[in-house]
């Protein structure tokens, strides 16, 4: 039994001696911090812009004579032609929806003509020189992709004659009417702060009752004409704000 003491006791005293030698001998174990993960660079939208646009449009125009002397459908027209102008706008991106409102004015030639059908003699021509709309946006990112919709009002500014022989027999003072537009467009980012779009709308352009007048000054006819508009434009904004870039 002693000695079997002493052999554990032996042995118990090389063991505290001898474990804080190995450990000593041992590497020393490095520890790192993981390193945080990396998102990907996005594109933000936010920020006040400029352009410029361009494209073309088609309105169908029908005349409804409504006096003095003849009441009646007086026959329909395609009226087509391109239109230019600018934009200015301002957006604010939250995640990855983005919200805005813009302002688009713009010169136009949008013109067509049909023979009368109450006085074949005569041809009913119109005109769509400027437009002008004001609308919000809402819409969706992806990365330099956004895709968004449009809705608000617009203002056209519209000339309407009569013509006989080729030459005007009557013609209405330019009509500014207010209507209401509708539209969407997908937009790319192909250079910071620069994006271009492709977009169309749908101007809701209200009747209206307009007098002929001759260059005597004698009424002619009174017409209610009307008709809706539908364009398609390429627009080309530059904005302030600047992308940004990675972030950890």
């Amino acid at each position: 039994m002693m000695q079997k003491s002493f052999l554990f006791g032996a042995l118990a005293l090389i063991s505290l001696g001898v474990a804080p030698a190995v450990a000593a001998d041992l590497p020393a174990r490095t520890y790192t911090k993981a390193p945080e993960a990396f998102v990907p660079a996005f594109y933000d939208w936010s920020g006040v812009y400029v352009g410029v646009n361009g494209g073309w449009g088609t309105s169908r125009r029908c005349f409804d004579q409504t006096g003095p002397t003849v009441i009646g459908p007086d026959g329909c027209h395609d009226t087509s032609g391109g239109f230019a102008g600018g934009q200015i706008g301002y957006r604010w991106q939250m995640s990855s929806w983005v919200f805005g409102f813009d302002l688009q004015g713009d010169w136009a030639d949008l013109k067509g003509s049909n023979v009368s059908i109450l006085t074949p003699a005569n041809v009913n021509r119109s005109h769509i020189d400027d437009f002008g709309l004001f609308t919000g946006q809402v819409g969706y990112a992806w990365n330099t992709a956004l895709l968004y919709f449009k809705g608000g009002a617009a203002v056209v500014a519209d000339r309407n004659e009569v013509l006989t022989n080729g030459a005007v027999l009557a013609t209405a003072s330019g009509d500014n009417r207010w209507g209401g537009t509708v539209g969407a467009g997908i937009e790319f980012s192909f250079a910071p702060n620069w994006s271009a779009a492709i977009e169309y709308n749908h101007l809701f352009i209200p009747n209206n009752n307009t007098q002929m007048i001759t260059p005597a000054g004698t009424l002619l006819t009174t017409d209610r004409v009307h008709g809706d508009a539908d364009l398609v434009s390429v627009r080309v904004n530059y904005r302030w704000g600047g992308p940004v870039v990675a972030k950890y």
